[in-house]
């Protein structure tokens, strides 16, 4: 049986708006990298490779990874058109994403992310914040991540637990081990497990980890081993957007996990996703967009590194150049980051059968504190129970919970 899957009610009209902004950036800015950028992906939307690519050699004589945030971004992005050109993208995808065991370098870049791109941080602190008052009047709670990552946020998370006094509840963490991630080396969550399960010891937290070795797509309710007198939480961070959907296949894979996660009856599902849509958009309006989205994102890092920083150059290359690579040279099942706005993502959960549920005062009031204590074009929004952490006027990040 096909499902049918929510569609997107603006994003014709978020399309035209990229397009017209597009033509007129290229028609009124001075010859800056950005025009620049823009001609480029507009030649190549029209068939026109032999002027995008003498664009490019234009361009590539401009900016630097060690520049302003205008031309560091734009010494990415203009890779990722030649890549396009030379639909060598899903090459040079793997290539930055490594499908080898992630080096070092590229697990300490990403652990860097998250504590100097605040919005990541709130994100996961807002879905830890929802997992704790769930955690109200439990006996015994088993939480399932369909993508651990390095395991950061159950240390924050067992580390809140100690803090609260009291009786707590007994803690079993369940994280699916995905042969595709490349988000730890490969086994690498029994050692983030044994990690956790000594911090837990250490901090008298009654706790226990588990994995389940599968292919996301394949993970079936009997795999998670969900037993009788648990709370359910099951936790989407930064996951959802790698999963299919109909736009690529008529098996959708994102819809199906979220009927399979609603058939367990969680008391609660966070998610937490980046807020821009490189899913369904043609090549054009996808550029703009994820042009306008990492412009945010490569400014909001001016504030919290130097540009000479080593650990900025290698966050910038290891973490984010992937992504905006893979987003602006692939097409179909190649184009991995394929992020949603919120919106889409409220459409899709409440087809799956969730409600939302508003993020606790408590919750918010923290996270107001935390980013006083950052630059003050750090914003967070409330809208449609939903929490949105972005830079200035663009959102970057949202969090929300659901039952």
């Amino acid at each position: 049986m096909l499902y049918d899957s929510p569609k997107e009610s603006t994003s014709s009209d978020s399309n035209l708006s990229s397009i017209g902004n597009c033509k007129e950036v290229c028609q009124l800015s001075p010859r800056t990298p950005k025009r620049l950028l823009f001609e480029c992906a507009n030649a190549i939307s029209e068939g026109n490779m032999e002027e995008a690519s003498t664009i490019i050699t234009e361009l590539r004589q401009m900016v630097s990874v060690q520049g302003d945030p205008s031309s560091r971004i734009a010494a990415y992005m203009v890779e990722g058109l030649a890549a396009k050109i030379a639909s060598s993208g899903k090459y040079l995808y793997k290539a930055l994403k490594c499908k080898e065991p992630p080096s070092s370098d590229r697990l300490a870049a990403m652990q860097i992310l998250f504590e100097i791109c605040p919005c990541f941080k709130f994100g996961f602190m807002a879905a830890n914040g929802a997992m704790i008052e769930a955690f109200k009047g439990e006996k015994r709670v088993h939480i399932v991540d369909f993508d651990i990552n390095q395991g950061n946020q159950y240390i924050t998370l067992i580390q809140t637990l100690a803090n609260q006094g009291g009786k707590l509840p007994y803690l079993r963490l369940t994280g699916v081990d995905d042969p595709e991630s490349v988000q730890r080396p490969n086994g690498g969550l029994v050692m983030i497990g044994l990690r956790l399960e000594q911090l837990a010891e250490a901090l008298k937290v009654p706790f226990e980890f588990h994995t389940v070795a599968s292919t996301t797509s394949l993970v079936s309710p009997s795999m998670l081993d969900c037993r009788p007198g648990e709370a359910l939480i099951v936790n989407f961070a930064f996951q959802l957007h790698h999963m299919p959907d109909e736009s690529v296949s008529t098996v959708n894979e994102r819809d199906q996990l979220l009927r399979m996660v609603k058939s367990l009856n969680p008391k609660l599902v966070t998610v937490v996703e980046q807020d821009v849509n490189t899913n369904t958009t043609p090549f054009l309006p996808r550029f703009v967009e994820a042009y306008n989205y990492y412009s945010a994102v490569y400014e909001s890092l001016d504030v919290t590194l130097p540009r000479e920083s080593q650990d900025r150059i290698n966050v910038e290359r290891q973490c984010l150049a992937r992504d905006i690579v893979n987003v602006v040279a692939c097409e179909g099942k190649e184009r991995i980051e394929r992020y949603e706005v919120a919106g889409k993502w409220r459409a899709r959960m409440t087809m799956a059968g969730f409600m939302p549920r508003v993020m606790g005062p408590n919750v918010v009031d923290m996270i107001r504190k935390l980013i006083k204590e950052y630059c003050d074009r750090y914003t967070l929004k409330e809208e449609m129970s939903a929490l949105h952490f972005g830079w200035e006027d663009k959102s970057l990040i949202f969090a929300s919970a659901w039952r």
